[in-house]
């Protein structure tokens, strides 16, 4: 079984409008990072595994007009023969905020798994910010943004919507579904702010960031070892938990089915096939 997630900063609708106006490339013409969609390709045709699960943003579906997202299915689909399905999944159903992501499944075998048939909750039904906020007066005074940041943060996005951009800082309170948590919300925190008593809003505790993700949720808690500024990096970086979980359990019959069933692989140790080359042509 492989689990993946190849870079999306090339594909996201930030990060291709950052690259856009550096003049920069993105998708597969970033050298440092579009291309390890095809390091990922390569390590499913030298180890062949039964299955595996992809993630990325939900752009990566549109990204070049569709052509980026035709090339990777091709090379999942023809060049190393899985049967593949995609399907963007929100996590407002399972945590209090909106991240969409795409979820690429491919067997190496035909299997009667069907994403596009899986039931997800409703998202209408699912929780807001105050179930994982810590009390008020527990929260270090830290994470309170400065004056002068505050006073930035509220100017800029001004500036932004004086020219009709929605660019800015986004605030919410305990009964709203937050915005993508990034791996960047060390930074300043702005796309999501808290609102608290006082003048200034707030930053998400890393605890709370980690409970946003769904690491730390009932009898599951999560210890950080490490500072807050990697803390943010890492779980703006990482996957929403229970949606995995959701999408895992689903599979979990199939991948059970497929291990059970596939013929010994001798050959797998062989598999020397350059795929670098006819990929990049494609792309």
């Amino acid at each position: 079984m492989l689990l993946a997630g190849f870079p999306c900063q090339p594909f996201s609708i930030a990060g291709v409008s950052k690259k856009n106006a550096l003049g920069r490339p993105h998708g597969f013409l970033c050298d440092t990072q579009g291309t390890l969609f095809f390091d990922t390709a390569q390590i499913i045709a030298h180890h062949q595994p039964a299955a595996f699960v992809l993630e990325n943003v939900k752009n990566l579906e549109s990204h070049d007009k569709g052509r980026t997202f035709a090339t990777i299915l091709n090379v999942l689909r023809n060049e190393l023969g899985y049967q593949v399905q995609t399907r963007v999944i929100s996590s407002e159903p399972w945590v209090p905020q909106k991240r969409e992501r795409i979820f690429i499944v491919g067997f190496r075998e035909p299997t009667t798994f069907d994403l596009a048939k899986l039931e997800i909750p409703d998202k209408g039904t699912g929780p807001k910010l105050g179930s994982i906020l810590e009390p008020h007066d527990e929260v270090d005074p830290k994470y309170t943004l400065t004056p002068r940041l505050w006073e930035y943060l509220q100017g800029y996005k001004e500036k932004h919507q004086a020219k009709g951009n929605g660019f800015g800082f986004s605030l919410f309170g305990p009964n709203d579904v937050a915005r993508t948590l990034s791996a960047r919300y060390y930074k300043d925190g702005s796309e999501v702010l808290i609102e608290q008593p006082g003048k200034r809003p707030r930053r998400l505790t890393p605890l709370e960031c980690a409970r946003l993700m769904g690491f730390d949720r009932g009898d599951r808690r999560w210890r950080i070892p490490v500072s807050d500024t990697q803390a943010y990096r890492q779980f703006g970086n990482a996957v929403v938990v229970p949606v995995v979980e959701f999408i895992a359990k689903a599979m979990e019959p199939h991948i059970r089915s497929a291990i059970i069933s596939q013929p010994e692989r001798a050959d797998v140790a062989e598999v020397t096939r350059p795929v670098r080359e006819p990929m990049a042509a494609n792309g």
